[in-house]
């Protein structure tokens, strides 16, 4: 049985319901304004080292009471920033022992997150939770009917939801600048880490401060091999979603919340074309397409993903000399009346014409309320922070990063499948016409491991 928050984590009995009411339209309307209560929150970490430096350090305002990481020597800056916090290696021991602990952030990778999200949940905290939300579709959707039956206030780390860009962006979308949207385009440079590679025979001696065995947690055991570590993980298909897991849930984030595609969900994805793709490691290159259909007054949409510095074909009307996104990384939206494009978190929106000069067009009134703080990096933090404070839900809670983390990994289902066209039934997460593909839908938990049981409630959709 889910632990539900208590009054001394800042919650009223009514939020799971709230929570729940909010899957078409998730809260976007925080108060930028809001100044931080007296009070402050027990923050604990759950990843201390590398981004959760970040993590833990853009809620430095608050009480840190505990760290966690499973190699000491990597976490050993945090320590120091934070002496007073008790430290440990697993983070089932620092939650059971610490019930004073509101909120957690958790900057495992990818393999995990799931897992400590779910059980940080179900033992009464509030989570932060490194993108991707999940490492595949099936932990996604558990993730989010979690956080709707315990009722925590939850947060994805995709920090461009909290920035102006993409809100701008949203409302050049929504104001009819560019038309009907029929396409989209994003695409990104990762990988920057090894790919395409088999898996090392080799077995190196284990370091002194590192707790393999817990870091590998749900993923099938294998010997210690630096070949993983300490950034190398995210190519490796136990542990990491490879580029579309690293970017997709920042780039893409425009496009899902201007275009409303995790409303629905995609009937379809394909993989196009890859390089090096194989059962160890996620390709050095690939680009796959997927089928939305029609969401409200939008019609229905083609969304490519390129990595591994695959870009776009540029459109006939527009110069070589126009940027599209940021060069290496960004989004191009197709309309019937011209075109749009941004950077990696949605920075810089801006409309251009067919025939690639920049449109003019009246400045869209501004619908969805700015969240961004004067330290823009730290903003989704406390936006989060905030939002426990007061009994609300911020942008990137998991109703909305939920669904959107559940369409990106089908990219990486269809890495198995190349060629096949996917067919998706988003409400009953089916592929409908591939039984081997329906087997990957859900992670395959290893070790003992095993996501709390949910509670007999509706699915998302």
């Amino acid at each position: 049985m889910a632990k539900k928050l208590n009054r001394r984590s800042f919650l009223k009995g009514a939020v799971a319901a709230a929570v729940a009411s909010q899957i078409k339209t998730p809260f976007h309307t925080h108060n930028p304004n809001y100044t931080l209560a007296a009070s402050k929150l027990n923050i604990a970490a759950i990843g201390s080292g590398g981004k959760g430096n970040t993590d833990i350090n853009g809620c430095n305002e608050e009480n840190v009471v505990a760290l966690c990481d499973v190699d000491y020597k990597n976490a050993a800056k945090t320590f120091a920033q934070f002496p007073n916090a008790k430290q440990y290696k697993d983070f089932r021991d620092m939650l059971d022992k610490h019930p004073e602990i509101d909120a957690v952030t958790i900057s495992t990778p990818d393999h995990f997150h799931a897992y400590a999200a779910d059980y940080a949940m179900r033992a009464g905290k509030h989570v932060y939770v490194q993108k991707p939300l999940t490492y595949s579709i099936g932990e996604a959707r558990h993730l989010t009917l979690t956080a709707r039956e315990t009722g925590a206030i939850t947060q994805m780390g995709n920090q461009g939801h909290s920035f102006n860009g993409v809100r701008d962006m949203c409302e050049i979308i929504w104001s009819g600048a560019i038309g009907d949207v029929t396409e989209a385009h994003i695409w990104t440079n990762r990988p920057v880490w090894p790919q395409g590679i088999d898996r090392p025979a080799e077995a190196h001696d284990v370091p002194e401060t590192f707790d393999w065995d817990l870091w590998q947690g749900p993923a099938e055991h294998r010997p210690y091999n630096r070949a993983y570590l300490p950034f190398k993980w995210r190519g490796w298909k136990d542990y990491g979603a490879g580029a579309l897991g690293d970017m997709a849930c920042h780039i893409a984030d425009p496009a899902n919340w201007a275009l409303k595609l995790s409303s629905v969900g995609p009937t379809s994805v394909q993989l196009l074309d890859s390089e090096g793709n194989n059962d160890e490691t996620f390709p050095n290159k690939a680009s796959m397409v997927y089928e939305f259909p029609a969401r409200g007054d939008q019609p229905p949409i083609k969304l490519y993903w390129y990595d591994g510095g695959n870009l776009p074909p540029r459109p006939s009307d527009i110069p070589s000399d126009v940027e599209l996104g940021e060069g290496n990384n960004g989004t191009l939206f197709v309309g019937t009346e011209g075109y749009a494009t941004c950077d990696t978190y949605g920075d810089r929106p801006r409309v251009i014409a067919k025939g690639g000069k920049p449109k003019k067009y009246d400045t869209p009134e501004q619908i969805i309320t700015r969240v961004q703080y004067k330290d823009k990096w730290k903003s989704p933090y406390i936006e989060w922070l905030n939002a426990i404070k007061t009994d609300q839900q911020p942008g990137s809670n998991f109703e909305y990063a939920g669904p959107f983390t559940e369409w990106v990994n089908m990219g990486n289902l269809s890495l198995s499948f190349p060629g096949e066209k996917l067919l998706w039934d988003a409400k009953t997460m089916t592929v409908t016409n591939n039984r081997k593909a329906n087997k990957l839908v859900m992670r395959d938990y290893k070790n003992g491991y095993k996501l709390g049981k949910l509670a007999p409630i509706p699915k998302i959709g």
